[in-house]
């Protein structure tokens, strides 16, 4: 059969059983994008500036030119948003990881001090908020090595995993396993189990993550009260709690602070926090502890792997 890098089949109809800390019936992972002040921008020299999953996505400022809304609409998630999101969760005892930017928080280091106080997991979410696909293979490099040694800089921890924006690159997956300590990526979307794969013959796992249940949505008008993003996420919870009785799988929700920090979508995030808590077998887990429980309850054997991108 012809080479195909893709792989449509998974687990199919028989997954593992993840056999979750305290026999939970669901991990769910709620992730902090924190992207603000590393993204495209005239004063660090992009020639354009950033628009994107804030109110006015479209923005009629012409490229080349600063669009200060924009900005602002990007300030809000650090300014305010950051610390709305951490007092919820704060209040109620609940992790998060954090897809952390490096240059945003060298530029934040109030937030990197409360990351590191409330004991957050780092996942490196590049250097900067940019599309990787678009680096060469040498500025990705720089990227991800420029990354992880600000973030141990500025948070205190190595990043044990790596979320690029929106997609890879066909280079990124085997410039991590070159850069080494990487536990796990989430540069994948297409399940809710972490698996094995191999790249470059060796075997490197991958946590998926989710644009589904993400705050996203109301950047693309998707959502557009509190009411639909609870309600959201309620029912994909409700589905997968009710499918865990006898196969438990995982669950993503990524937060971004220029938008669900605002008061009347944040009321959405603590209603639907407080309907978690009011489940029992749930194991609220950081993405590492994901990622560790893997490496520990099904270590790699030769065989586990799905296709990488790279030809046998």
């Amino acid at each position: 059969m012809t080479y195909y890098p893709r792989d449509l089949v998974g687990y199919g109809a028989h997954p593992p059983h993840p056999r979750w800390p305290g026999d939970a019936r669901i991990a769910i992972n709620f992730v902090m994008n924190y992207e603000e002040g590393s993204e495209p921008s005239l004063p660090d020299g992009d020639g354009r500036s950033e628009a994107g999953l804030t109110e006015t996505p479209a923005s009629p400022v012409p490229v080349g030119q600063r669009d200060l809304a924009a900005e602002g609409m990007f300030e809000y998630g650090a300014r305010v948003g950051f610390w709305r999101v951490m007092r919820l969760f704060a209040e109620r005892g609940m992790p998060m990881t954090i897809f952390a930017c490096a240059l945003a928080l060298e530029r934040h280091p109030p937030a990197a001090q409360a990351i590191r106080e409330a004991g957050h997991d780092i996942c490196c979410h590049g250097w900067r908020w940019v599309e990787h696909y678009k680096l060469s293979k040498e500025e990705e490099r720089e990227h991800i090595s420029r990354a992880v040694e600000s973030l141990q800089r500025t948070t205190g921890q190595r990043p044990a995993g790596w979320y690029c924006r929106y997609g890879p690159s066909i280079h990124t997956r085997a410039l991590l396993l070159e850069h080494g300590g990487f536990r796990y990526d989430s540069d994948a979307y297409n399940d809710e189990l972490p698996y094995w794969v191999t790249q470059d013959g060796k075997p490197h796992l991958v946590v998926p993550y989710s644009l589904v249940t993400n705050d996203a949505k109301f950047g693309r008008g998707q959502f557009s009260t509190a009411d639909d993003y609870f309600s959201f996420l309620r029912d994909q919870f409700d589905m997968l709690y009710a499918e865990g009785e006898t196969q438990p799988r995982m669950m993503s929700c990524g937060l971004h602070l220029r938008l669900i920090g605002h008061p009347a979508r944040a009321a959405g995030l603590a209603r639907f926090l407080d309907y978690v808590r009011g489940h029992d077998r749930v194991w609220v887990a950081r993405r590492v502890e994901i990622a560790e429980h893997w490496h520990r309850t099904f270590p790699y054997e030769p065989g586990m792997e799905q296709i990488a991108l790279e030809a046998p």
